[in-house]
This record gives structure tokens, C-alpha cells and sequence, in this order.
């Protein structure tokens, strides 16, 4: 057994995908409409779903929001450079919620930066 991947819903596919892919550095792997049922499904990720879980963008063409709740936490992303990373996704127009630094009773150093539906994405530097 693996991971294959994480659906989160989101309002607005486009600015979703540039999120993903301009921000985050993810590639869009495949993208599917269904007319029938009034959505799209859009999946991003670093690698090949075959090799690597993605996260699944889902469209409903009809819902324009959505109550996150408060059970869900985030997505974690493993980084290189953290500080260097926070500042390239700053410039392409991210939104880092919370700076880089070790995270609070370790030393970890973590940031996190939030999508434009409002998931929380943490950073985890990993060197």
C-alpha cells in the first residue's frame, strides 16, 4: 500500500493551479472535466503519480465556498533552504502565515505559508 494523493476542494480551480504551480513549485500532472456531474478534478504534485503522492484539486462548478471545519491541519512540504524559499514563494505572491523558525518546544525549523482557499501548507526545512 501507498499514499496516492489528498483532495481538498477549492473555489477557483485557475487561481488554485497557478497556487500549486507558480508558488509551491508543483507540476500539473492531469486535468479531467466532468460535464455530467459539474466538476473538475486537476492533480499537482512534484513527481509522477505513479512514484509520489499529489494533492487533488477539486472544482465543483456550483459551490462557490466552502467551511474548512477544524480538523484539518495542513499539507507539509519538505524544503531545502527554508528562508530562501519562503522569500522566492513571497515574490510570486504567497502568503507565509508564519515565518521561518524552529518550531515552538524543538528545533525543527518550519514555516507556513496559506493557499488561496485558505489550507494551511507547512514548510519543514529538511537539511
Amino acid at each position: 500500500m501507498r499514499l496516492l494523493h489528498t483532495m481538498i476542494r477549492v473555489t477557483d480551480l485557475e487561481r488554485a493551479i497557478r497556487f500549486y504551480t507558480d508558488v509551491l513549485g508543483m507540476k500539473l500532472l492531469r486535468r479531467k472535466e466532468y460535464p455530467e456531474g459539474r466538476f473538475t478534478l486537476a492533480f499537482v504534485g512534484y513527481g509522477d503519480e505513479s512514484q509520489t503522492a499529489v494533492i487533488e484539486l477539486t472544482y465543483n462548478w456550483d459551490t462557490h465556498a466552502y467551511e474548512a471545519g477544524n480538523a484539518f491541519g495542513h499539507i507539509a512540504i519538505g524544503v531545502d533552504d527554508i528562508y530562501a524559499v519562503c522569500e522566492r514563494m513571497r515574490l510570486a505572491g504567497g502568503l507565509i502565515t508564519r515565518e521561518p523558525g524552529p518550531m515552538k518546544h524543538g528545533t525543527t525549523v518550519i514555516a507556513f505559508v496559506r493557499d488561496p482557499d485558505g489550507y494551511s501548507i507547512e514548510l519543514i526545512e529538511t537539511k
